[in-house]
């Protein structure tokens, strides 16, 4: 029998036809000994770049991933597919840890993920000390490799210690992979972990998700008729930025039917991994969360990703909606946006006890967000744009789809600039934004009486336009940082210096307009997964088949196979193992085992 290829392991063990990408040259390079820095977006294919090389280098494949929650369905997956792995974490027993470390020493096992704080103990530095001795260490993989940038959106301090794979085991390939890095994150990842690295980055591109920002009012009830009219009855996660308000939304949504759980540090950790485990292997469930949920999350058929707070930096905004659509099928990047996320987004930069360098940074990734969802092109241009990646107009966002009417805000704005200026100026003291609304629309209040303000040149200057334009336009005019909003006194409002050069006309202002839409009908979703020649009750009866089969086995149902696999079943109708063999996502392994029930299935329906 000739000795197996890349090719032959991705085909028998893997059940797939053919590489994507770049996945062959990431490979080719780790087999060479060669470091290796990948950057493919969620779904993308990554970890096949690690376990292929260590399937095929001589000893065990060392995968370093902070998921301790994850381990056991990412060991059962390969498990599933006839690989020898296993996971070394916290939750294991002592003398189940050590039967993982005999059967390691005894070159019983292919994988192992192991947890960062179990790595950097001195019984598991030991351990793979002996190991590579015997050169018996075929990699080290370290997943979720932003997490080792202080700059990064999702910093862990214990991924700072893993520079001692590179100093202790200096002849142990080791390949770094993560799906989003901006440039500054990525020399860090190579500067901490790796030695000449070949860096592999691929396009950042999602195009099945669908990207939809909408103005924030009253979020909860949006993202009900969001989810009752578009999404009924599928997975999805909806990020909150605070504790409470995830557990207030999970009853929100339960109160209106639709099956939600909550997931944040605060829950009883029980309580989090149960509900957790609940999400991956049950269908239609809705997970609502802070950001503390989803790193590594596989599960494929997440068809929504909505956020009620802005996320503080692109890189978070995409990590987190990378997680639907995973299957590739179509699939809602979703966010609800306000004043209030600005000014809070702002606070927390400026209440952080991080040092100048670091708030300045911060404020930088902030800002992108804020011209993110500001801006009236295409979101996907944009986005991609930040991470050095050029393109054209999708035709799959919200602004391509429904185009938003701009307009020259030059002079509105230096209106409502100069009425902050003239309250401040006349009184002494700063006003909210209620207020200054009030002067510039030319409405008498006990406010405006008591202050004189209707004695100000400003007073009803901005009669033309309503209040909820002004809210809008200073909420952009914020965002640009042309306003600053005093939190810590009744939100009061102050010009910034960059307002000068438009109160001088200097600078030319264009932004979006406020228009009120009228009600309308249920909003055309993405269009479902592609059925062309889909048997759709065979299809039906594979997956009540494949819920089974994953009840039996403890695992996730995408572990077992795939809805892309069902498909491509229901769609070929295999009349034999031999036919079934040809499906893209059946290896050998799951041939043997779920063939002939498979094949059974496919005559009886």
């Amino acid at each position: 029998m000739p000795p197996p290829t890349p090719e032959s392991l991705l085909k028998e063990v893997f059940g797939y036809p053919q590489f994507r990408g770049f996945q062959r040259e990431v490979i080719e390079t780790v087999l060479a000994g060669q470091d290796a820095l990948v950057l493919m977006p969620t779904g993308g294919g990554k970890s096949l770049t690690y376990q292929i090389p260590a399937l095929l280098r001589q000893g065990v494949g060392i995968v370093i991933s902070p998921l301790i929650a994850l381990m056991q369905d990412q060991v059962a997956a390969l498990d599933e597919l006839g690989v020898r792995a296993a996971f070394l974490n916290s939750t294991l027993s002592a003398g189940a840890a050590a039967v993982i470390e005999r059967r390691l020493r005894d070159g019983q096992l292919d994988l192992v993920y192991i947890a960062p704080e179990r790595l950097m103990t001195d019984r598991t530095q030991r351990l793979l000390a002996d190991l590579a001795a015997a050169d018996g260490i075929a990699l080290f993989a370290v997943d979720e490799a932003h997490c080792v940038s202080q700059w990064g959106h999702d910093f862990r301090p214990e991924y700072g210690q893993l520079s001692v794979l590179r100093e202790a085991f200096p002849a142990v390939p080791r390949i770094a992979l993560t799906a989003t890095a901006d440039v500054p994150t990525r020399r860090e990842i190579v500067a901490r972990l790796l030695v000449e690295a070949r860096e592999f980055v691929a396009s950042f591109d999602r195009p099945n998700i669908r990207y939809r920002i909408v103005e924030k009012n009253d979020p909860r009830r949006q993202l009900v008729d969001f989810i009752r009219s578009e999404h009924a009855g599928e997975a999805g996660i909806v990020y909150c930025l605070a504790r409470n308000t995830v557990d207030e939304v999970a009853l929100h949504l339960g109160a209106h039917g639709i099956a939600a759980l909550p997931y944040h540090a605060g829950l009883d950790a029980a309580v989090r991994a149960a509900n957790q485990a609940r999400f991956l292997r049950e269908d239609g469930l809705v997970m609502v969360a802070t950001i503390a949920f989803g790193m590594g999350i596989d599960k494929p058929d997440v068809r929504f990703v909505a956020h009620l707070d802005m996320p503080k930096s692109i890189e978070g905004y995409f990590q987190e909606t990378g997680r639907a659509g995973r299957d590739g099928a179509p699939a809602q990047a979703w966010m609800t946006y306000g004043l209030a996320d600005v000014v809070q987004q702002r606070r927390l930069i400026e209440l952080s006890e991080a040092d100048a360098n670091y708030k300045r940074l911060s404020s930088g990734k902030l800002d992108a967000m804020l011209g993110l969802a500001e801006t009236g092109a295409c979101r996907r241009v944009r986005l991609l744009a930040y991470f050095g990646e050029a393109s054209e107009a999708c035709g799959n966002c919200d602004n391509c789809l429904e185009p938003p009417e701009l307009w020259d805000a030059t002079e509105a704005a230096r209106k409502l600039l100069s009425c902050i200026y003239r309250c401040e100026r006349a009184s002494g003291f700063s006003f909210a934004a209620t207020h200054v609304i009030d002067v510039l629309r030319g409405k008498q209040t006990e406010k405006t009486r008591k202050f004189g303000h209707e004695a100000l040149s400003t007073f009803g200057i901005g009669a033309d336009l309503s209040e909820a334009e002004w809210r809008l336009l200073l909420r952009q005019l914020v965002a640009l940082d042309l306003v600053a909003v005093d939190h810590e006194t009744f939100n009061v409002l102050h010009l910034t210096e960059a307002s000068r050069p438009v109160l001088k006309g200097e600078q030319r202002i264009e932004l979006r307009r406020h228009v009120a839409k009228p009600a309308r009908g249920k909003r055309k979703a993405p269009a479902a997964p592609a059925t062309g020649g889909v048997d759709a009750p065979l299809f039906e009866q594979l997956r009540a088949w494949r819920a089974e089969i994953a009840r039996e086995h403890g695992v996730p149902a995408y572990v077992v196979f795939h809805d892309e696999t069902l498909r491509a079943i229901a769609a070929a109708r295999p009349r034999s193992l031999g036919d079934l063999r040809d499906i893209s996502g059946v290896g050998e392994k799951k041939l043997a085992r779920y063939g002939e029930a498979l094949v059974e299935l496919v005559r009886n329906t």
